[in-house]
């Protein structure tokens, strides 16, 4: 079923070529300061770091903390987050950059990112998959709320690498590509945004046929 859920969606609403990015790096800028926001702050705070040309480990690192958090602001817990994307620019610095990590074994790679103080799992994954070009799948709350009303789980808050778990065992077996791992993820967004939000507008929708929400 959750392939032929990636199939519908990608019908209904094509490539979104996800993740909004000039680097790799970029990306995962973008993972930390999603946190518990919206893109569209994500979006500002972005804007303000490229204005100041810091855009790199390196001058991540070298910026004063009050000037990163001013510039970051606009994604909230601009404190926290300051820390969080320093800490993450001194383990891309301490592994030789991206290019290097992405030779390491996916879930080594994982476990490594997860130790970082600021990264969970879907921070994480999200680095893996968009910025790593690793073959994993993201779990956020759009994924969890869209499986529940499509009893693909019993409950909307799935254990996380469960459900991740599931995905991958699914697009392995239709030997999947990375481009669909990315786009089955954005899609979800997308269609969540649009159609499956907290209180759903089911007109028209694509997955109405497996929908059990009525």
């Amino acid at each position: 079923m959750i392939w032929e859920v990636y199939q519908k969606l990608l019908t209904t609403y094509g490539k979104q070529y996800w993740w909004p990015a000039e680097t790799p790096f970029e990306v995962c800028i973008g993972a930390i300061l999603t946190q518990n926001t919206n893109w569209q702050n994500v979006e500002k705070a972005i804007q303000n770091l490229k204005k100041h040309d810091i855009t790199t480990p390196e001058k991540i690192l070298t910026t004063p903390t009050h000037k990163l958090q001013l510039l970051i602001k606009p994604a909230g817990f601009y404190k926290q987050k300051s820390q969080y994307l320093k800490n993450l620019s001194a383990f891309l610095l301490q592994n030789k950059n991206i290019e290097n990590l992405k030779k390491e074994n996916t879930e080594t790679l994982r476990k490594k990112l997860l130790k970082v103080k600021g990264i969970g799992k879907e921070t994480a994954d999200s680095i893996l998959l968009y910025a790593l070009d690793k073959e994993i799948f993201v779990i956020d709350a759009y994924t969890k709320r869209l499986f529940h009303r499509l009893k693909i789980t019993k409950k909307e808050n799935e254990n996380y690498d469960k459900l991740r778990q599931l995905v991958e065992k699914s697009f392995k077996e239709h030997n999947a590509t990375l481009e669909d791992y990315k786009e089955f993820h954005a899609l979800i967004v997308k269609h969540c945004k649009e159609k499956c939000r907290k209180k759903p507008t089911c007109e028209n929708c694509s997955l109405e046929n497996l929908c059990m929400i009525k």
